[in-house]
Parts: C-alpha cells; structure tokens; sequence
C-alpha cells in the first residue's frame, strides 16, 4: 500500500531554514506528480509546493513564492522541500503526497512538525 514518510521538521528561528524529506513507496513514483502540504491548527490543508512526475516543472503558493524550493530524486522516491526565510506565519504540519492520489481520496502520512519561533 502507499506509504509517506515525511522527516526533518523542528523548531527553527524566524529568518532560519529547515530542509523536509519524504520517502514514497506502494506506488510508481517516478509516474506521480507530487507536492507538499501544510496544515495548521484549525485551518484548512493547503498545497505550498508542486513538482511534475519529471521534476521539471515546479510551482508554488504565493506564501513561499520565492522561499521555498521543492525538488525529488526518482532513483529514491524521494520529496524534498528546502525551506529558506522561514517566519512564524509557516508554522504547521508538512505532509507530502501525490495530488492525483489526494484526489482519490488516498491515505497521508503521519506529517513532521515545523515550528517558526524566537
């Protein structure tokens, strides 16, 4: 079945970095587009980050426009998000996932927590 394995959260000052990872496996990744999410308490899920199945095409919120960097590595079904000029207002649970699986109804991951804070 599919599995999302996100790591690399943590608390960081504001103007910090952090760099997220995720592991995917249970489907053909290299075939799957994939992005990141984030969700904070009492607010919706949003989609911060997207890369094509090729990793050729990325797009992103208009938050992390220019902050934020998605990038995979098809050889081991990995998702990486590096995450530059953090700010408080980015404080959330980060989970991966492959919009078209998301669409279905698919299964999350257990998320890794960031945390913007001085």
């Amino acid at each position: 079945q599919v599995q999302l394995v996100e790591s690399g959260g943590g608390l960081v000052q504001p103007g910090g970095s952090l760099r997220l990872s995720c592991g995917a496996s249970g489907f053909p990744f290299r075939a799957y587009q994939m992005a990141w999410y984030r969700q904070s308490p009492g607010k919706e899920r949003e989609r911060v980050a997207f890369i094509s199945a090729a990793g050729k095409s990325t797009n992103y919120d208009d938050s992390v426009n220019g902050r934020f960097t998605i990038s995979r590595d098809n050889t081991r079904n990995t998702v990486n998000l590096q995450m530059n000029s953090l700010k408080p207002d980015d404080t959330a649970t980060y989970y991966c996932n492959a919009p078209t699986l998301v669409d279905g109804g698919g299964s999350w991951g257990q998320g890794t927590q960031v945390t913007v804070s001085s």
